[in-house]
């Protein structure tokens, strides 16, 4: 089954750009039907990345730089793109999601506006009813505050196909982990940024449209990568306490994540570092 767009979103010619600042890197894997209908709809130049897809791949399209790893990088492949791309600021979208009409060009103006802000999360609507999802209403709930150097509401987590980034700090903070593959891997990135003194925030003001299919992927592998990629990202930035709670936590949820996890301790513990101490308390504001 198949969620139908308007016919504004038909493939067909690409949306004119609204913005010459900002590149969309959209990442793939085995979507091509669903990319005829998102694709079209961003209006910017889109580089897409496709991780080892096995369909035969995306088709080519106008205005669509297409980069085929033959490989399936998971998030990381998204930093194939960021690299590709020669323009300050990157949007993030997935196979099955779209920015909205003006969103991409008020993206632009926030971060030209709020120099020391890196990351900006848009309101994320969900399936052809628009619902909001949850995590867009946690974010406007402002646990964290909003400081006069952000655009809105700080946070310290977002969903990848919502996000438009500063592409030199992204790149400075190396991007998705290549270790966590897919699922959760947001949580890390969003520590790094902030470790290395930027800010985060929600700007509701932007928005995406989220399509997901009705019959998603397996969800019991799902599930398991997202218990791994819980344990991995603590032991890789978090205090002892919060390692062995997460790691509590993940015995009792699934224990084949952990011991994903834990297999690749040796290689965790040459890159742990931890953060600093206003992140740490940020993130146990937030019950993280």
């Amino acid at each position: 089954m198949t969620i139908q767009l308007d016919p504004a979103g038909a493939a067909g010619a690409a949306t004119p750009p609204e913005t010459e600042d900002i590149t969309v890197v959209v990442a793939t894997r085995n979507r091509r039907e669903r990319l005829r209908e998102t694709l079209p709809r961003h209006a910017a130049p889109v580089i897409l990345v496709d991780n080892g897809s096995d369909d035969g791949g995306p088709d080519e399209a106008p205005g669509v730089d297409i980069v085929r790893l033959g490989e399936n990088r998971g998030a990381a492949g998204r930093t194939v793109g960021v690299e590709r791309a020669r323009t300050p600021y990157v949007a993030f979208a997935d196979d099955d999601s779209y920015w909205e009409p003006g969103s991409l060009a008020t993206a632009a103006k926030l971060l030209d506006a709020y120099p020391g802000t890196a990351l900006i999360s848009a309101r994320v609507l969900v399936g052809a009813d628009g619902r909001e999802d949850p995590v867009s209403a946690a974010m406007a709930a402002a646990p964290l505050g909003v400081r006069a150097d952000a655009p809105g509401p700080s946070i310290l987590g977002f969903l990848a196909c919502a996000v438009v980034v500063r592409r030199d700090a992204y790149l400075a903070a190396g991007g998705f982990h290549p270790m966590l593959h897919v699922y959760g891997e947001e949580a890390l990135l969003a520590m790094d940024l902030a470790a290395a003194g930027h800010r985060l925030a929600y700007a509701p003001e932007l928005t995406v449209r989220h399509l997901p299919l009705p019959s998603g992927r397996n969800p019991g592998a799902r599930r398991r990568m997202e218990v791994r990629n819980r344990v991995l990202t603590a032991m890789l930035r978090r205090p002892p306490a919060v390692v062995r709670r997460e790691m509590a936590a993940a015995w009792r949820a699934d224990r084949g994540g952990l011991a994903d996890a834990v297999r690749l301790l040796p290689r965790v513990l040459g890159q742990r570092r931890a953060l600093p101490q206003d992140v740490e308390r940020e993130l146990v504001t937030l019950g993280c």
